[in-house]
């Protein structure tokens, strides 16, 4: 345990909480591999931006890289297993309708659940995250009253402990690889 805290990943929540208070963010924390090729992994070719807004920006970070998908598309969550081939990748997802966290080492999904209830997490070791989960505050047996305070940020923390990949906010402010992802979701 020890590590990235709710603190550590405040300002990356903020940069996709809205003015009402709802977060919008997908993002994916890749061990060991450059931005250029965890977009590969994923069919995202970089690129221009596309006019429709959907796409995926991937970030230099220390121990990898981390993907941040804007739009209403979740690739990097949903492709997490297949972008963990020989690697890991934690990912973060909240939008108003969903939300999630997903673990994957090597092409299989270790650990899945709702940032508001881990009881009900499924996977082939879903208890391997259990310890930092409790440490961030995240609700582990859905007795808590209420909801966790910052479910976002400590499950970004979390997918910093899981992968060892930190996202520091100075890299979030240099430049990305981007790439459109109007060819995978071609109806929105």
């Amino acid at each position: 345990m020890g590590g990235a805290t709710a603190a550590t990943y405040a300002w990356l929540c903020e940069e996709f909480t809205d003015g009402t208070d709802e977060t919008w963010l997908c993002a994916g924390f890749v061990r060991d591999l450059s931005p250029r090729e965890a977009l590969r992994r994923i069919h995202v070719t970089p690129g221009s931006p596309s006019e429709s807004g959907q796409g995926i920006a991937a970030y230099a970070a220390d121990g990898g890289a981390v993907l941040i998908e804007y739009g209403l598309a979740e690739s990097v969550y949903v492709k997490a297993p297949l972008l963990s081939t020989g690697t890991a990748v934690a990912s973060v997802y909240m939008n108003i309708k969903n939300d999630g966290f997903t673990y994957c080492v090597d092409g299989r999904q270790i650990t899945r659940f709702s940032l508001y209830a881990y009881s009900l997490r499924k996977g082939s070791d879903p208890d391997r995250l259990q310890a930092d989960v409790e440490d961030l505050g995240l609700d582990v047996d859905g007795n808590q009253l209420g909801f966790p305070d910052d479910p976002v940020s400590s499950a970004l923390a979390l997918a910093e402990r899981a992968t060892g990949v930190h996202l520091p906010s100075a890299r979030f402010a240099s430049p990305a690889l981007i790439g459109s992802t109007d060819h995978i979701y071609p109806c929105r």
